[in-house]
């Protein structure tokens, strides 16, 4: 009976830790993502102003 209680923390211990690890890589990589993301955008030429492409004249 006291295995099977020891056990069992084990493997919930083990199931915790798993899941914190998965968490912690799967934050990581979205922190990354939104790096790459913002340096992308960064490099994209500005957006033209609203009179820019508007024939006034017409």
């Amino acid at each position: 009976m006291m295995n099977d209680m020891a056990l069992a923390a084990m493997e919930m211990s083990s199931a915790r830790l798993a899941t914190q690890y998965a968490m912690s890589l799967q934050k990581q990589t979205m922190t990354d993502m939104e790096q790459q993301a913002m340096g992308e955008l960064e490099m994209l030429p500005p957006a033209p102003g609203v009179g820019d492409y508007i024939d006034t004249y017409a």
